[in-house]
């Protein structure tokens, strides 16, 4: 699945190739040539990863990583360190300050969107294009179907995305904060009260189905997707 992924490099001929193959593989791509202007950036709509070059001017990759971790907002998002610097040492220093990959240049595209690719399905698994099916539910983001026990439902696009996010994060409790953040993003500004709209839509395809109460209203905290299969 399609992601939103910044590059933070200030060579301009290594970014213009990195953000090519990222969009040729269908990525929506962002691009810095320093901390200050990614920071900026990264205030008006959080990217779902961030490609981030060791050696930058002013503010170094490692310091940035750094404040990107030890902020509420941005301490989620993955980063993959970019650098020529591949010594043990300076990898572990890396991986310590909250990276989650490292990858030494040279490197090739291929390794690139490999490595990409792994470190969403761990951090982000509905930033994937993998399918996901529980308790009779599956969902495929490439081809956008749903099916409830094998009839395929017709869904909204954004109740599209609520479900992706509540399969990918089974048996976790979100709060509507957290699932505005997340399914419509940071920088939209909509009310909270949105979410229950778009829920009870969600419940509404799925109740033919009986899968309805798979979605659960958590009362006082939210909601969560419960992995459990409902008997027929």
């Amino acid at each position: 699945m399609p992601a939103h992924i910044l590059i933070v490099e200030d060579e301009p001929a290594i970014q213009t190739l990195i953000a090519a193959n990222l969009r040729r593989a269908g990525h929506e791509v962002s691009a810095a040539l320093d901390a200050e202007t990614a920071q900026r950036q990264i205030r008006e709509a959080l990217p779902d990863l961030i490609l981030l070059d060791w050696m930058l001017p002013g503010i170094s990759g490692l310091e940035f990583a750094r404040r990107l971790r030890a902020d509420a907002r941005s301490r989620s998002v993955p980063i993959i360190m970019l650098t020529a610097r591949g010594e043990e040492a300076d990898k572990v220093q890396g991986l310590e300050v909250g990276a989650d990959d490292y990858i030494t240049k040279p490197f090739s595209p291929r390794e690139l969107l490999a490595r990409i690719q792994a470190v969403l399905r761990r951090r982000q698994p509905q930033s994937t294009a993998d399918a996901v099916e529980t308790g009779g539910l599956r969902l495929d983001p490439v081809t956008h179907r749903v099916t409830a026990r094998g009839d395929q439902l017709i869904l909204g696009p954004t109740e599209f995305r609520l479900l992706h996010f509540l399969m990918t994060h089974p048996e976790r409790v979100h709060t509507r904060a957290q699932l505005l953040d997340q399914v419509w993003g940071d920088h939209v500004f909509v009310e909270e009260r949105t979410v229950d709209v778009h829920i009870r839509r969600l419940r509404a395809v799925l109740e033919p189905s009986r899968l309805d109460a798979l979605v659960q209203t958590v009362r006082g905290s939210g909601y969560r997707f419960s992995a459990e299969i409902v008997p027929a």
